[in-house]
């Protein structure tokens, strides 16, 4: 398995999260120490790097020497009837 490294920014982002939230992230993020054969993972279209989707969370990553660098965590707000 391969270690994964963090950004301070996403350490930071990944503490201001729910707990239940904590957990869910990090389990997946675990995953990552297997690269490249991961499922849910998506190429970024518009810049280079990664995303995985956690639920309502997405964290964004690269990957340099083989390592996955986490570099943030974004949540996803979905549009409803009430957006506007």
């Amino acid at each position: 398995m391969n270690r994964i490294e963090w950004t301070t920014r996403a350490l930071r982002q990944a503490r201001k999260l729910p707990p239940s939230a904590q957990s869910e992230i990090a389990e997946a993020v675990t995953l990552l120490g297997n690269w490249p054969h991961i499922a849910q993972v998506k190429a970024l279209a518009e810049r280079s790097g990664y995303r995985l989707r956690v639920g309502r969370y997405r964290v964004l990553f690269t990957v340099h020497a083989g390592v996955p660098l986490v570099i943030r965590i974004e949540e996803v707000k979905k549009r409803d009837e009430h957006t506007y």
